[in-house]
């Protein structure tokens, strides 16, 4: 099988995050999208994340919500696999548990294009960049890499794959919990 992860801290999930996951499992060559809630990413402050058992709760029942009677009802999974990973989780690490856990499928990391922007802040991003397909999602008002970022990323890249026709959706978690004031 072909898994897409969609790894983030969903905090809180909306209708972006969804939104994605289901266009992504209706356009493409995957069968299944699993949104892969992270206890705590690395690159985040701890102290604004909500409890993750609240966030993985609240991802199931935004899918259950969202994913009745479309084409991509049962082809997304809500994940707690980095809950039981070591801690600080790691991309390059969640991966590699992954393969090891179900070698039989071939895993393709979805990111959003920001991401792609920082991937080299990110732990062995060039294990993930040479060994995974990787979606980017485009986002809009956001700096784009450096040309020599940019060159290493398109060179070790073993298939990164713009998704140019997805729809944009004009939400963030960090907007809503300003707008919450959380």
């Amino acid at each position: 099988m072909k898994i897409g992860i969609y790894g983030g801290s969903f905090n809180p999930i909306h209708f972006g995050h969804i939104g994605l996951a289901k266009w992504v499992a209706e356009n493409t060559d995957l069968d299944e999208v699993w949104l892969m809630v992270s206890p705590n990413n690395p690159l985040k402050d701890k102290s604004i994340l909500a409890d993750e058992q609240q966030r993985l709760a609240d991802a199931q029942k935004a899918i259950r919500q969202e994913a009745k009677g479309d084409e991509a009802r049962g082809k997304i999974i809500v994940s707690d696999f980095e809950f039981h990973l070591p801690r600080p989780t790691y991309t390059a690490n969640t991966l590699r548990a992954l393969q090891q856990a179900y070698p039989e499928h071939e895993f393709t990391l979805i990111i959003g294009e920001d991401n792609l922007e920082i991937i080299d802040k990110w732990r062995e991003y060039l294990y993930i960049l040479k060994n995974y397909r990787v979606f980017v999602y485009p986002r809009h008002n956001i700096e784009h890499t450096t040309n020599h970022l940019r060159e290493t990323i398109l060179r070790e890249a073993a298939n990164l794959q713009l998704l140019a026709d997805a729809p944009y959706f004009d939400i963030s978690s960090t907007e809503l919990r300003k707008n919450l004031h959380i």
